[in-house]
């Protein structure tokens, strides 16, 4: 009979320490990116100097710390990404997270950055010639089909929503659609498009969001991003 492994035999011949995958932070392409450099900043999080360039064919970026990674998505996609783990904070438009309400997803903090707002609008020469409470039905062109659905619902009217992802400001004139809901700026695209807010829907801001399995399962790690944020936040002395 053969006698068996002594467990020495069995064991490595050296013992490695744990090594963890760094977090990843994910931020929104765009006009919003722009914005959160000053935040990232005061948080003590500096990226790899080419996360802002649009022109970068790299999508993920190390940082000056080895616990954090930084991924660059379209704004729409950020709540994806948390709300499947695949990045575990992000900074993610208000907007967003009521067009998913990802129950995954929690917003600790208001970053107070990305002001704009979700609007409806029409072609101005409409704009309140129509008593809208007679309405029962009516044609959307927007990329938040649950958030015109919601909104016309609370009035009882049914909105029969045609999904698009750009140029919403043209839906009107080619009749494609009677309204269109869109986040509105500065209102310049609408003006010069022929259309004017007739409804502000919601008021927007950036939010930090974060993975809640990820708050669970990593506490400190992630606990300590959302206070280096939040006393990002503070007014400087």
């Amino acid at each position: 009979m053969t006698a068996p492994f002594p467990a020495a035999a069995l064991a490595p011949e050296t013992t490695h320490p744990l090594i963890l995958a760094p977090l990843i932070l994910a931020l929104p392409k765009g006009r919003i990116l722009g914005e959160c450099g000053p935040l990232l900043a005061r948080a003590g999080i500096r990226p790899a100097a080419d996360y802002t360039d649009e022109d970068s064919r790299r999508l993920r970026f190390p940082t000056d710390d080895a616990s954090l990674d930084v991924v660059r998505v379209r704004p729409f996609d950020v709540a994806t990404f948390v709300a499947f783990g695949a990045a575990q904070i992000g900074i993610c438009g208000a907007d967003v997270l009521m067009e998913f309400d990802y129950p995954e997803i929690y917003a600790p903090l208001d970053l107070g950055i990305g002001h704009c707002r979700v609007s409806v609008a029409e072609p101005a020469e409409g704009v309140g010639l129509d008593d809208t409470s007679t309405w029962s039905r009516v044609r959307v062109a927007t990329k938040y089909p649950n958030v015109a659905r919601r909104h016309f619902a609370a009035r009882g009217i049914q909105a029969d929503v045609v999904h698009l992802n750009g140029a919403m400001e043209l839906a009107p004139g080619l009749g494609l659609s009677r309204l269109i809901v869109d986040l509105v700026q500065t209102g310049s695209t609408l003006a010069a498009n022929g259309l004017r807010e007739s409804e502000v829907i919601a008021h927007v801001t950036s939010r930090l969001i974060v993975n809640r399995t990820a708050l669970k399962t990593q506490p400190e790690a992630v606990g300590a991003w959302i206070a280096r944020f939040q006393a990002a936040l503070q007014p400087s002395a």
